[in-house]
């Protein structure tokens, strides 16, 4: 489908779209203004690893196309752990250890936004850490059900599972959908990203805009990219490949780009650089031998991007 709004067009191409809410009229929206739209990160870890990727490239096509990014610490959230995608408990970390992470992780996000123009970070503990909970109960408790949260991948995978899921964590889904909708009021922030496990919280979040302002928000999740073995991305037999060269030089981030699977250089070339579609379509007719061309320029790009133009030199040389 082509869409009117360049944004869209692009990520469309690209292969970032899994699933998306009222695309139609978001894209009338997007090509008529320029919107804010936000991802969440969590501050579990003191760096990003390259499974957070997808969610980074979009930010910088959001700017890309004159758009407002914001990105969304969740200093008030990891406190309570997000339950999406996984079998236990996350491990609950100190406030001051949760902030630490948030300084060490802001210098990545750089690289791909510029927060002296449009782009903003945001900590949702600024307005979590305020919240009444008999208050919170009464305003927002209403507006969500425990049937529809019953429905979602986060809580229903775990349960069928016969996995416990504290209600420390069954609480996540609310704070996430509260956040949409200070930051929709505050900022007037339309769409919320996210990957595909987030989908069922996002949708938490457009309801309660819909039924506290009676206004309409937007989704869109990314499909979770996995290696070619269906292992989660990011994380290696070696460990995590992380973004920050201080966990891991500059050399070993170039290599494991270079070593990639053959069936997955033109997925992550669309995803994971800014080389222009069409030449993308020119390196896919590459052929056996002829695929490592294409490796390299994967590596170089993205090494360029993540790390900067002098890293992905040395690492080349």
């Amino acid at each position: 489908m082509k869409y009117k709004s360049e944004f869209l067009n692009e990520i469309s191409l690209r292969g970032f779209v899994y699933q998306a809410s009222d695309i139609e009229d978001l894209d009338k929206l997007m090509s008529k203004k320029k919107i804010s739209a936000y991802i969440g990160f969590d501050s579990t870890s003191d760096s990003l690893h390259i499974g957070s990727l997808v969610q980074l490239m979009l930010l910088n096509w959001l700017e890309t196309y004159g758009h407002k990014p914001i990105v969304l610490m969740g200093g008030g959230t990891t406190l309570v752990g997000d339950p999406s995608g996984k079998d236990s408990s996350r491990k609950i970390l100190k406030h001051k250890e949760i902030e630490k992470n948030i300084k060490k992780i802001e210098s990545t996000f750089l690289k791909f936004v510029n927060f002296k123009k449009n782009a903003k970070l945001i900590n949702n503990y600024q307005w979590l850490s305020k919240i009444n909970y008999i208050d919170f109960l009464r305003e927002i408790g209403p507006k969500i059900t425990i049937n529809r949260m019953l429905t979602f991948d986060s809580v229903k995978l775990r349960l069928d599972r016969e996995q416990p899921l504290s209600f420390l964590e069954f609480n996540y889904m609310l704070l996430q959908a509260y956040d949409f909708l200070y930051l929709n009021k505050k900022y007037d922030c339309d769409l919320q990203l996210g990957g595909s496990d987030q989908w069922g919280n996002i949708l938490s979040g457009i309801d309660l805009i819909r039924k506290t302002y009676n206004k309409k928000a937007f989704a869109i999740t990314s499909p979770l990219i996995t290696n070619n073995d269906g292992s989660k991305m990011g994380k290696t037999a070696d460990g995590a490949i992380w973004l920050d060269e201080a966990k891991l030089d500059n050399y070993k981030f170039y290599q494991f780009w270079r070593n990639i699977n053959d069936s997955d250089v033109i997925k992550f070339l669309k995803l994971f650089t800014k080389v222009p579609i069409e030449e993308i379509k020119k390196l896919s007719k590459l052929k056996n031998q002829e695929i490592n061309e294409a490796k390299k320029i994967l590596a170089f790009e993205v090494t360029n991007i993540c790390r900067g133009k002098k890293a992905a030199n040395e690492a080349l040389e």
